[in-house]
Parts: structure tokens; sequence; C-alpha cells
């Protein structure tokens, strides 16, 4: 399906990550639709990942940015404004389950807000202007971790759930110019950074196991290409009258009747 993002500039945060990952997988996509994307995010490897979409004849941008700096934050959105004088779409996709729970500091809740909320914020701010004139959209990447809690992550659940407060939030602040704000929440997708946090686990498979069992469609996995594809239509004009909306790509993991779950 041609989803009528061929030119779209889109402003993509987090989506540096390994191979694999959401934000990559995104990215990938993105190139796939001829779209431009233009990256944030700290991590060297997005200089790589836009040498090689390049050569393959995409334009794309890599702003190596803390996005916990407010400062980097509005010169990474100036320079996509400088380069390219339009901004079509921006992907809020920064997210770090950092662990800091209630026996946090005060300094590790700040900084776990900073990156996984304040950033979505303070992009959206910068590029509203040109947002604006393209009568563009925004999508936030949210967690269930929002809406169930999950334990010892007060500030990422925070973070979350005050993401979707702001998708809903902009959504009514910026219908007056025709702009959409919607949030794809997701609950258990495979990804390298999940790999790794089972690794770590002494009884890591059973854990595994028993994740996956909780999953009531298909009792699987949520893969990165299936939260590509949610994510590419709901920024595309075949979502034309979508916006406030939070859209659960989960398998049903957040709503569906626990009775599904009994063997």
């Amino acid at each position: 399906m041609d989803l009528g993002l061929k030119g779209k500039v889109v402003v993509i945060s987090g989506a540096a990550g390994m191979a694999g990952s959401i934000g990559e997988t995104i990215l990938q996509n993105l190139v796939q639709e001829g779209a431009i994307p233009a990256i944030i995010d700290r991590n060297d490897r997005g200089y790589s990942y836009i040498e090689k979409i390049q050569k393959k004849g995409t334009d794309a941008l890599f702003c190596k940015t803390d996005v916990t700096d407010p400062d980097q934050i509005k010169i990474a959105v100036d320079t996509i404004s400088e380069k390219y004088g339009k901004i079509d779409v921006v992907i809020n996709n920064v997210g770090v389950n950092d662990g800091a729970g209630l026996d946090a500091s005060y300094e590790e809740f700040m900084n776990s807000l900073k990156l996984n909320m304040v950033s979505y914020f303070l992009v959206v701010k910068h590029a509203l202007p040109l947002l604006k004139e393209s009568k563009g959209n925004i999508l936030n990447i949210g967690s269930k971790v929002a809406l169930t809690g999950q334990g010892n992550t007060s500030g990422y659940a925070a973070s979350k759930g005050g993401v979707l407060g702001l998708t809903r939030e902009w959504a009514v602040d910026l219908i007056k110019y025709g702009i959409r704000s919607n949030a794809l929440i997701i609950a258990e997708s495979w990804t390298p950074a999940y790999d790794t946090w089972i690794k770590t686990l002494e009884n890591g498979e059973d854990k595994l196991k028993s994740i996956v069992k909780k999953i009531p469609l298909e009792n699987r996995m949520t893969t990165t290409q299936e939260i590509a594809d949610a994510c590419l239509f709901t920024i595309s004009e075949k979502s034309s009258h979508t916006t406030g909306q939070f859209i659960f790509v989960d398998g049903g993991y957040v709503h569906l009747d626990r009775s599904l779950l009994t063997e």
C-alpha cells in the first residue's frame, strides 16, 4: 500500500537503536515508503544508518543529540528546519525503562522524566511552527506501563502516563491547526534490549515463557514490524481523521479478559 509518505520529512527520536529495535525498524520502513527521516538520538550508530540510507538514494539526516538536554534538542530541530524547511511528522520514540523506583534519588527520578517525557514536549515545541505550516501530525510511542504499572519503575511509569496526557492535550490544543496527535501503546515486544534483559536473569528462559503465555493473541510477543506498520499507517493520510487516540499494538495484553489466561 502506498501510504503517501514519499518526500515527507519525519522527525524521529530514538531511531539509532540496535538493528531490530522499535525505532530502527520504524526508520527502515519510513525509508521504504520514500519518507525523509531526520533522526534525533545520542548514539553514533545513527551516522552509519544515515550513510546506508543515503547510499540507497534516499535523503536523511542524523542529529546527534542528548535528549535530556533542552539546548541540544533545540539545535537538532533547528538543524532539521534549516535543511528541509519543513517538518511533516514528529515521532517521539525515546523510551528507557530505567528502573527508577521509589528508592531512586530525586535526580534519578527527574532524569527519567527528562528522557522519557520532557524530551517529547521539547521536540514538539520546537517543531510546532513547521508542523502548523504542513498541518502535520504527532505520534508518541507509549507503553502499557502507563496504564498497568509494573513495579520499581516510578520514573518510567510517570513519564509514560504523562506522554498519554500530552497526546490528548495536544490533540485538543492543536486541532485548530489541523494537526493530529496520537499515541501507540506497546506491551511486550521482542527487541534487542528485551533479549539482553532476559539474558541477565538467572531463570531467563522460564521468565520469557511465562510472559509469552500471558499475551492473549497467539501467545507471542508483538514484532517490531507490526509496531512499525501501525506507526506508518497512523502518521499517513490513511488515518486522516484519527486524533487523540491511544492505539494498542499488544496482542490484547492490556484489555482482554483474564479468563483467556486460564490453562
